[in-house]
Order: C-alpha cells, then sequence, then structure tokens
C-alpha cells in the first residue's frame, strides 16, 4: 500500500476544516417507541410493563440507544414521554402483497395501531421494526418461548426508511454540490470558487495519493468516479450520524454489505488476465501446489470485500453504541461528579468519532483502489527472463 506523509496532513486538514459540519450525538433525539433487534443486541435484558414501557432509567436507556442504532418507518426528531407525543414526520410504506400497497407509516401511529389497506391488515412489530400481516384485531402469533419471531406472512417490504431516506438526501446533496464544482471550472478559467473550494482538494487528494499510486497512470482514470462516490458518500452519511438527527446508516450491515459488494463486482468484472492466471495457476509454483492453492486464492477474492463490509460497520456501530452508552450514564449517575465526567468524556469522544467518519471513508476509498490496483497489475514476463538470463 502506498501512503505518504502528504495523506496525513491533508486528512488532518480535512477534518479540522470539517468540523463545521458535525455535532455530537444527541441519545434523547430518537425516541421512536419500537423495541428493536440490532447485530447481537435483540438479547440485552430490559425491564417493561405490559404496554412495552421502560420501567427503571437503565432500562430506558437501553431503549435509547437500540432506537438510536435501529432503522425505522418515520423521522421522529423528538418525543415527549409525559405527553406520549413524537415530533416529525411519516414516511410512505411501500408493500408487495398481491399486489403494490403504498400508504403512510402515520397508519402505524408509532406501531401502536394496525394499519388497514384495501382490506388487508398490517402491524409494525415492536421488537424487530418489521411490518407483518395479521387480522383486524392485529395479534401477532409465536413459535417458542422467545416471542421473539412471529410467524405471520411478511409482505416484501420496499418502504422508504430514515436510513433510505437519508442516502437520498446525500446523493442529492453529493449531485448538488459537484455538479456546481464541475460548472464552475469552465466559467473561471479551471479555478473552483464558491463553496466548491472546499471540496476540489480532496478531489486532487483522491486522485493523486490513492488512484494513481495504487492502481497506475494507465487504468486509474476509468475508476475515478467511483472511488470520488463512494469517499464522499461514506464521509457525508458518517457525519450525518453525528448530528442530532440520529441516523445510523453506515452502521447499518445492509448498507455496508451492498457498498462491499460494489467493490468486488468492479474488481471481478474489469481484471485483467494475469490477476486470474495468478488466482487459478500461479505461475512458478509447482503444478500439484497450485491446485491446492487455486481454491484459497479465489476465496481471497470475497475475504477482502467482506473485511471492508466488516471494518465499516463495526467501527460505525461500535462508534454510536459506546458514546451514546456514556452519554446514558449521566442519567445513571444524577450528581455533578458523574454527570460532568460522563459529559466530558462523550465531547472527547465525539470528537474522535468525526476523526473516524473521515478515516473509515479514506480506508474503505484506499482498500477498493488497491483491490483495483491488483486486479489491473501486469507483469512482464520476458523482462524476468532476460534478467534471468543475465
Amino acid at each position: 500500500m502506498v501512503i505518504s506523509n502528504r495523506p496525513l496532513k491533508f486528512i488532518m486538514a480535512a477534518l479540522v476544516a470539517g468540523l463545521s459540519f458535525a455535532s455530537y450525538a444527541n441519545p434523547t433525539q430518537d425516541t421512536v417507541h419500537h423495541d428493536v433487534e440490532v447485530a447481537d443486541v435483540e438479547n440485552v435484558s430490559v425491564h417493561v410493563d405490559e404496554h412495552g414501557a421502560a420501567l427503571d432509567v437503565k432500562t430506558k436507556n437501553k431503549q435509547h440507544i437500540l432506537h438510536h442504532v435501529k432503522d425505522s418507518h418515520d423521522f421522529t426528531f423528538f418525543s415527549d414521554e409525559a405527553e406520549g407525543k413524537h415530533y416529525g414526520f411519516p414516511l410512505p410504506v411501500i408493500l408487495w402483497d398481491n399486489g403494490l400497497k403504498v400508504f403512510s407509516s402515520a397508519k402505524f401511529h408509532h406501531g401502536e395501531e394496525v394499519a388497514e389497506v384495501d382490506g388487508n391488515y398490517y402491524v409494525l412489530n415492536h421488537h424487530d421494526g418489521k411490518i407483518y400481516k395479521t387480522d383486524a384485531s392485529g395479534k401477532l402469533n409465536y413459535e417458542g418461548e422467545g416471542h421473539e419471531h412471529p410467524t405471520n406472512a411478511k409482505p416484501l417490504d420496499f418502504s422508504i426508511t430514515k436510513s433510505v431516506l437519508m442516502i437520498m438526501v446525500t446523493a442529492l446533496l453529493m449531485f448538488i454540490i459537484f455538479s456546481g464544482l464541475a460548472k464552475t471550472y469552465p466559467k473561471n478559467g479551471g479555478i473552483a470558487t464558491g463553496f466548491g473550494r472546499f471540496f476540489e482538494p480532496l478531489v486532487i487528494y483522491i486522485r493523486d495519493e490513492i488512484a494513481i499510486p495504487n492502481i497506475g497512470e494507465k487504468h486509474y482514470k476509468k475508476y475515478m468516479s467511483y472511488l470520488l462516490t463512494i469517499f464522499f458518500f461514506i464521509w457525508f452519511l458518517n457525519i450525518f450520524g453525528l448530528t442530532p438527527l440520529g441516523v445510523n446508516v453506515t452502521g447499518n450491515f445492509t448498507v455496508t454489505a451492498a457498498l462491499a459488494i460494489l467493490t468486488y463486482l468492479i474488481t471481478t468484472f474489469t481484471a485483467n488476465k494475469n490477476y486470474w492466471a495468478h488466482i487459478f495457476w500461479m505461475p512458478g509454483v509447482p503444478w500439484p501446489m497450485r491446485i491446492i492453492l487455486a481454491p484459497i486464492e479465489l476465496l481471497g477474492t470475497i475475504i477482502k470485500p467482506f473485511s471492508l463490509m466488516i471494518r465499516l460497520y463495526a467501527n460505525i456501530f461500535a462508534g454510536h453504541i459506546v458514546l451514546m452508552s456514556i452519554i446514558a450514564l449521566m442519567f445513571v449517575f444524577k450528581n455533578w461528579i458523574g454527570s460532568t465526567l460522563s459529559f466530558g468524556l462523550a465531547f472527547v469522544l465525539s470528537i474522535l468519532e468525526i476523526l473516524v467518519a473521515l478515516l473509515q471513508a479514506y480506508i474503505f476509498t484506499m482498500l477498493s483502489a488497491l483491490y483495483f490496483g491488483a486486479a489491473n497489475e501486469e507483469h512482464h514476463h520476458e523482462e524476468h527472463h532476460e534478467g534471468a538470463h543475465h
């Protein structure tokens, strides 16, 4: 991997410039009242009453943290627990159940009521945040003692959730910023103006310090659009996740999996014959060993994007959990010493998370460029043979 001293200095400069775009996370902002399952956290022990309401402060904190990292079918800015009111806006629910069913998530009333659409009844499950088909009573049927996974029919869900909405917002924001940046060049003799001046050095940095050194002068141009898109897409979403909006898009396993699959597909379908030759029939290796190593090398092509997926998901997801857990300690201690220490630690960790937001975008882009470079590496066997004769 080619890394010079200049990229590290540039990242720090970009970090300082990006501080104005972020604020630290506020766990009390995202309080849609649905119990959820995220990764391995569905087994967290909580104490609730018969209506699912938390009975103590620690349980409320756990619920807030779980709700924060989970996707939802509405966008809630904040809630008034005393009056049971939620302030935000509903999102469109799009289901396929013997035909297309489109309606507003407001029909669920934050999971408290059954939604009736064309004579069909649907309920938003508190435990996993998924939509199930029921009768008019909204009763869910369970198997076993856990009561976690209903056996009711589950329609195909193509809804515009909170995470999908933020992906659309980020895509629109990127289109506006970079189309505006491109338009300034012919008007000002190749010089960026306005807000685009902040992003132009980042574009040049990705080209000169990531794409060219790792892919090469000959092939880097065909990958630049993807590398630029993936860098700013991940960075913007990471920054949005640190705002009081409470969106955890890049901490969503399916989102990071989709990004990793894109890198894998581009690497696979743009690789040259030398790349595949070194996987299936390595030169200079005895043929019995080639038969043994070929499956291992082929598996390695899958493990590489898998590591991309896990690295981004785990870092962002864990960062949200740790940060909100520290903030939640203020409500547990309820004294000026403990609350002050928790706030101070949360503030320092928030600053670190801003660095992590940029660093994870950089790492994903850098490793993708490395994979693209390996797929286009050319070997001059003639030169090796001539060197051997000399």
